[in-house]
């Protein structure tokens, strides 16, 4: 028979698998349909992956910091009753929104090459092409 400390381990290992397992994702992709205006601020394939990337983390962040500040019962089912609650879902979107307008902020493309990375793979195809 396991103690009451193994038990409560347990239990506390399975809440925080099932928080990776059941996809922050998800709630992410949920953010995002619900406000279309995200996605024209992630106008890009490259921006869109790390919008859904950053977003999957801050949501996650602020799920961790009100379970503590909470200290909710992290038993399966914690994400959904906080998410039932209409301030919690306003604060994530909120963080969702964050993360697209930093991301449409971006003056400079730093996920596309520059112009140096352009001019050498001209050179490289060039080589290729007549060689």
């Amino acid at each position: 028979m396991e103690s009451a400390a193994e038990y409560s381990r347990a239990v506390t290992e399975e809440a925080w698998l099932s928080l990776v397992d059941e996809p922050i994702a998800a709630i992410v992709a949920e953010l995002e349909a619900a406000d279309p205006a995200l996605r024209t601020l992630a106008d890009s394939p490259e921006r869109l992956l790390a919008f859904r990337t950053f977003a999957s983390i801050r949501v996650g962040m602020v799920l961790g910091r009100l379970l503590m500040e909470r200290e909710v019962d992290a038993t399966e089912g914690w994400v959904d009753a906080l998410l039932a609650e209409p301030a919690v879902r306003e604060e994530l979107a909120r963080e969702a929104r964050a993360v697209a307008e930093e991301l449409a902020d971006e003056t400079e493309d730093p996920l596309a090459p520059d112009e140096a990375a352009r001019a050498r793979f001209r050179e490289f195809a060039k080589r290729e092409l007549d060689g």
